[in-house]
């Protein structure tokens, strides 16, 4: 007989994975300069720093970072949705 429990310990198992994985990308920076404008921004895709020709622009880091906040909340809604059918694999569907 299936335990259905088991399958909960490999869930949670990935999840403190996936948490993991997300501490570390907080840690990483990418900098990137390209036709005067520089860009740095955090491997969990946080703009740190926004220059342009050499000047920092505050309002456009803020704008940027709203733009992958919303689009952040759109992935999550996604994967959300699809974890609601992981209810039927853990016993619910039968």
């Amino acid at each position: 007989m299936n335990n259905p429990f088991s399958q909960l310990g490999d869930l949670k198992k990935m999840r403190d994975q996936a948490m993991q994985i997300q501490r570390e990308l907080q840690g990483e920076e990418v900098n990137v300069e390209k036709n005067g404008v520089e860009i740095v921004i955090t491997g969990d895709q946080k703009i740190k720093e926004i220059k342009v020709n050499g000047k920092g622009d505050n309002d456009v880091k803020e704008a940027v970072n709203e733009a992958i906040k919303k689009s952040q909340e759109v992935a999550a809604k996604k994967l959300s949705q699809m974890q609601g059918g992981l209810g039927g694999l853990l016993g619910g569907g039968q």
